[in-house]
């Protein structure tokens, strides 16, 4: 909808049009808030989704005097800059602040250096990078994770699932911890008492709600309050294999790993005869040769003179000069065998640290014996956010990626993960990887049709294994991705701009992002509110809020340290407290633009904004 924006006021400009972009307008949209979109080439299936939804547009450059004004910028509440190019982005931000300092300012950048220069300029928390924000839920995927880590005032809660054991209502089986969802054994259609269903998934049932035995029920808690309502059995988690002993031994027991892992057979075979050799020789010296007065050797001179023969350094204080003849051959058979193995061990070990250092400069290495590992498809920004994450849990990543001059190449080797130039569409790249030992594959290109492809490709190659294995696909659209889950069959499937894009709409409200989270196929919010003075919470009862939505913890304005969880239904929300909920984003944007953006500070202008949001 092409329009002039200028006498617009309260409203919030989205810079760009890509899928990020447009996942942002959706969620201001769906919360009632009034929006205008400046981009500066018009792509047809976006201009139909906002011509849908009645948002208006400006088709020219953000980085123009008369595109942000025709945009409203003299009215805007905000602005959120989520082009395609980091620099774009960057001018973008940078006239807006020039032309409106005083605008609350979101802008995506994925250079860190860059962010952080404008946040200096805009303020803490107005720089996000979808990267960074994307990367937890893939690396949750990746490990077989389900319990997601929330700070709340400085205290711990964890959202994690547990498995109803018997048949009761949740208050009977998990007490005080707040229900946030419910996923049934067998799929169920209809609501569930005190809640509603997605796809079969209760979301934020009372805690009356029963459940069967087996059900899975997402919960929040404090760590305590889990220790003594059920937490998650070790085994269910993944374990970071030799951790412990990896600290211990250092960079001794990596060296050591690292020769264990890399060398081939013929290094196995020489040491093995060299091992067996020595052996013999101590038996034999100990038992066969004899000093000047007489007697025998002890082992531990049989053990030095065999090193000093094999070594070619001693004979200056024993000699086989005065000993019997078959000991004289021994000793003959015995220097000529092992020095030659001596020499051949060390030709083998200077060709495998040689090879190795080789391997590395180009970016491989030897991969035969990994095991356990995650190979990740896609070294881009969130290919590199989730290496590191993977890391930094302890596992081992082998990188696949099919651009040799990658950016992001030299960042890998440094960090020692091994990185293969290929296609792992292909069934020799993804044996070449080890993907019949891997943990977990994640798929990470920009392209979604190549992330599909690798990710039948690996379904393919994996066979059997595909239900102990997670493949985690990075597809951009929200509903393609939902397509894919459904009709593919793929479990994991993540839409960055789908989890990003809360972050972006909170920001733009003035509104605290705590952290979002996947359950099932539904992306959850966690976020906080201060409540405003005679807004739409002050003096509401929490049971009267959304049934899709539930209230963890709250801080009373009267006791700013003190922080209430869970609270009771009846209790009622202040102005000034600080309430922290959790819920499908969709859902909890409504209740956070309830208070936090009344009419009288942004006038909702779509339609639709009233009611409840259907989920997903």
């Amino acid at each position: 909808m092409l329009t002039d924006c200028r006498a617009k006021t309260g409203h919030v400009i989205v810079c760009g049009l890509d899928g990020l972009a447009l996942r942002t307008v959706e969620q201001l949209h769906i919360a009632g808030v009034a929006v205008v979109v400046a981009a500066e080439v018009g792509q047809p299936r976006a201009e139909q989704s906002l011509q849908r939804w009645g948002v208006p547009w400006i088709t020219g450059s953000p980085r123009t005097r008369e595109t942000l004004a025709a945009a409203g910028l003299a009215g805007a509440a905000a602005v959120v800059c989520v082009q395609g190019d980091d620099l774009q982005t960057l001018e973008t931000a940078l006239l807006v602040l020039r032309l409106r300092p005083d605008v609350r300012l979101i802008a995506q950048l994925a250079n860190p250096g860059v962010g952080r220069a404008l946040s200096d300029l805009s303020g803490p928390g107005t720089v996000l990078d979808v990267a960074t924000l994307s990367a937890p839920s893939v690396i949750e995927a990746c490990l077989r994770r389900r319990e997601h880590v929330l700070d709340i005032q400085g205290t711990r809660f964890l959202a994690t699932e547990l498995t109803a054991e018997t048949t009761g209502t949740l208050r009977q089986l998990f007490g005080d911890l707040a229900p946030i969802a419910v996923v049934p054994r067998s799929v169920r259609t209809g609501a569930g008492a005190g809640g509603s269903t997605t796809d079969g998934m209760v979301i934020c049932p009372g805690r009356d709600h029963r459940v069967a035995a087996g059900d899975r029920v997402a919960v929040i808690g404090t760590e305590a309050e889990l220790a003594t309502g059920g937490r998650p059995k070790a085994d269910e988690e993944t374990p970071v294999r030799g951790s412990a002993l990896r600290h211990a031994l250092g960079a001794p027991g990596r060296f050591v790993r690292t020769v264990l892992r890399e060398a081939d057979k013929s290094i196995g075979v020489t040491l093995t005869l060299l091992g067996v050799l020595f052996a013999v020789s101590v038996l034999v010296l100990r038992l066969g040769y004899r000093k000047p007065h007489g007697r025998h050797m002890n082992v531990i001179d049989a053990i030095y003179f065999t090193v000093e023969t094999v070594a070619t350094i001693g004979y200056g204080d024993y000699s086989f000069a005065a000993q019997r003849q078959w000991l004289k051959i021994f000793a003959i058979v015995w220097m000529m065998t092992g020095v030659a193995l001596l020499a051949l061990l060390f030709a083998l070990v200077t060709n495998l640290l040689i090879s190795r250092r080789i391997a590395e400069s180009l970016g491989r290495r030897n991969m035969g014996r990994m095991r356990g590992h995650v190979i990740v498809v896609g070294l881009g920004a969130v290919g590199v956010r989730v290496m590191e994450g993977l890391l930094a849990a302890g596992r081992s990543v082998v990188v696949v990626d099919r651009d040799e001059d990658n950016r992001y190449l030299a960042e890998a080797r440094a960090l020692g993960v091994p990185v293969v130039i290929a296609d792992a569409t292909q069934p020799a790249t993804l044996r070449t990887v080890g993907l019949a030992r891997a943990d977990a594959v994640a798929v990470l290109t920009t392209d979604e049709l190549v992330n599909i492809e690798t990710g039948l490709a690996v379904r393919d190659q994996l066979g059997e294994r595909i239900a102990d294995v997670p493949v985690v696909l990075r597809v951009f659209d929200a509903a393609l991705a939902e397509t894919v889950e459904t009709t593919l069959g793929f479990g994991h499937v993540r839409s960055a701009s789908a989890l990003a894009a809360p972050w972006f709409v909170g920001a733009a409200l003035g509104l605290d992002v705590l952290g979002t989270f996947y359950i099932e196929r539904v992306p959850f919010l966690m976020a906080r509110l201060a409540v405003a003075p005679d807004g739409g919470l002050d003096g509401l009862a929490m049971q009267e809020l959304s049934a899709r939505t539930r209230v963890v913890a709250i801080s009373r304005a009267a006791q700013p340290d003190r922080l209430e969880h869970p609270p009771r239904s009846d209790t009622r929300f202040a102005a000034g407290d600080r309430a922290y909920l959790v819920g499908p984003y969709e859902e909890l944007l409504q209740v956070l633009r309830r208070d936090a953006l009344s009419a009288s500070q942004l006038p909702a202008s779509a339609p639709g904004a009233a009611g409840p949001v259907p989920g997903r």
